[in-house]
């Protein structure tokens, strides 16, 4: 609350503390585009390219801003930003913007621009110096109008045969980072808990107990998918993405896949819920096999002899085993 009650509200401040607000906020703009075209450089190069040039930009806003305010107030600025102001708008701390995807961090930097340009509309409202209200307003207008200076850097950085490699470079990342661990957990999940959820089955033909050792099962293959996913590559080398990323979907995906079949034995009578869970495995072979086949490019029939074959095989086993 204290915290709440030391910021300023944006009506009470006066205009020297407008100008010095609105640059160090062009500064900090233009210290996120350059952060966006540095983590873009190496993958995306002419995106990297169009954020260098808006950078550019909000380097001259705030040329323009420092020069007004050193002929109004003099050279030294005070230190305002945006967490002094009450009610003020935010930028995401770049820790969580790191790891954003092309089209999100496209989509970011329009929303910076929407709210640059309407707290220009509201300083300029505000102010009653006639150089200081016509500049504001300049700037609220070259906000509102950076979609089409950002859409003329686009054209001269992302050719067509520029943008078709960057849109490649992107799918491979998200094959690497989300589609490869996500199938990788999904196959072991599906595979790995066939045999003891089906021995435990025949062996005992109780349901509740069946439910519970594929719930244990599931779960501890998805911690264990999920932590050796993170561990086992920092992607830095690789290209592979964040591990964090990596080893959510590897270990969510492993935990689904054995909950799959392992979920029908909720149902108390034994043989029904055993139909259901062997009908549920088949399922998720063939959507195995499919996803192979949509995004790692395996052919259909090679990757459904591979999964659905070794899933039934371990299937055999674990009933073989519980029947015995």
């Amino acid at each position: 609350m204290r915290f709440n009650l030391a910021r300023k509200r944006f009506r009470d401040l006066d205009e020297q503390e407008i100008l010095a607000l609105a640059i160090s906020s062009e500064e900090d703009d233009a210290q996120i585009y350059r952060g966006y075209a540095e983590s873009l450089r190496t993958d995306f190069p002419a995106s990297a390219a169009v954020f260098d040039g808006m950078a550019t930009e909000e380097d001259t806003h705030r040329k323009r801003l420092i020069d007004l305010h050193s002929a109004r107030f003099g050279a030294v600025i005070p230190l305002i930003r945006r967490e002094h102001v009450s009610g003020f708008y935010a930028r995401r701390p770049v820790w969580l913007t790191r790891n954003l995807g092309l089209d999100r961090i496209r989509a970011e930097a329009a929303a910076m621009e929407h709210d640059a340009e309407h707290f220009y509309l509201a300083a300029a409202a505000r102010t009653q110096d006639a150089d200081t209200r016509k500049l504001l307003g300049d700037l609220a207008a070259a906000e509102a109008g950076h979609q089409t200076t950002a859409e003329n850097l686009h054209d001269k950085h992302l050719t067509e045969g520029a943008r078709n490699n960057e849109e490649d470079v992107e799918r491979r990342q998200f094959l690497l980072t989300w589609v490869q661990p996500g199938l990788a957990g999904l196959m072991d999940g599906s595979v790995s808990t066939l045999a003891p959820i089906f021995a435990t089955a025949f062996a005992t033909q109780d349901t509740w107990t069946t439910f519970l050792v594929g719930l244990a099962a599931s779960i501890g293959a998805g911690i264990s998918m999920g932590f050796t996913e993170a561990a086992s590559d920092d992607g830095a080398l690789s290209g592979r993405g964040s591990p964090v990323k990596r080893g959510i979907a590897s270990g969510v995906m492993t935990t689904v896949g054995g909950l799959g079949h392992a979920l029908p034995y909720l149902i108390t009578d034994f043989w029904t819920a055993t139909t259901i869970a062997i009908i549920v495995v088949f399922v998720e072979l063939w959507a195995i096999a499919w996803i192979q086949n949509k995004y790692m490019e395996t052919p259909f029939f090679r990757a459904a002899l591979q999964v659905v074959f070794g899933g039934a095989l371990v299937l055999a086993a674990g009933v073989l085993i519980g029947s015995g």
